[in-house]
């Protein structure tokens, strides 16, 4: 595992551009400064590694902008323990920087080159992630209720075994929208079932696949 003074020094500069642009929980930075970003891009693409920009990663999809998973984090407001599910492992970088801050993470990818690799370089990192390839539409409803759900793919909508597997109290983030832009949602379960959500601007993601055409490929 490759991971230089430089690396580190540049990782140090992208978390001062980062908070710069509004990141401000600490722990969140530190987890975004403690992650080797380089190891989850394509050799083509490490020199960039500590650019503020996404990249592709192969089968369509993009490692997001560390400000992306910032803020998305941030926004998760997760505590140390917490249960995480993530729809969307793609690189895996998303689960190392949530694992960093101390959460507990099932991550769902329905490619399953992006699984397998993913797989094994949060293993190598000693990242305690739990990774499945799977359907991300229908959660992981086995080890359900999650404390905290990460959506990092945009969804046509808001798939409702997701809300079903969090736990009273618990937080959904999720990118909403067809098309280039997506509304970052929160939403958050009440005891009673019900749920509150406020937006959050705009971004853009790589679409969620469906279900009937991921099960076409399996």
């Amino acid at each position: 595992m490759n991971d230089t003074f430089k690396h580190q020094a540049l990782r140090k500069r992208l978390v001062q551009e980062i908070k710069d642009k509004g990141i401000k929980d600490t722990a969140v930075l530190q987890g975004i400064e403690k992650i080797p970003r380089h190891l989850f891009m394509d050799s083509a693409f490490q020199k960039f590694a500590y650019e503020d920009s996404a990249f592709p990663i192969g089968d369509g999809q993009t490692i997001s902008q560390p400000y992306t998973v910032a803020f998305q984090t941030t926004l998760l407001e997760v505590k140390k323990g917490d249960k995480v599910l993530e729809i969307g492992t793609g690189s895996g970088y998303q689960s190392a920087v949530l694992d960093a801050i101390g959460a507990k993470v099932f991550s769902v990818e329905r490619h399953k080159k992006l699984h397998d690799k993913a797989a094994v370089m949060l293993k190598e990192l000693n990242c305690s992630t739990k990774c499945f390839y799977g359907d991300g539409y229908k959660g992981l409803p086995t080890f359900a209720p999650f404390d905290r759900v990460i959506v990092t793919a945009a969804a046509p909508y808001i798939p409702t075994p997701l809300l079903e597997q969090l736990k009273p109290g618990g937080i959904l983030v999720i990118p909403v929208g067809e098309g280039n832009t997506q509304i970052m949602k929160h939403i958050k379960k009440l005891p009673d079932n019900t749920y509150i959500t406020k937006d959050y601007g705009n971004f853009s993601f790589v679409p969620m696949i469906n279900t009937v055409d991921w099960q076409a490929k399996t």
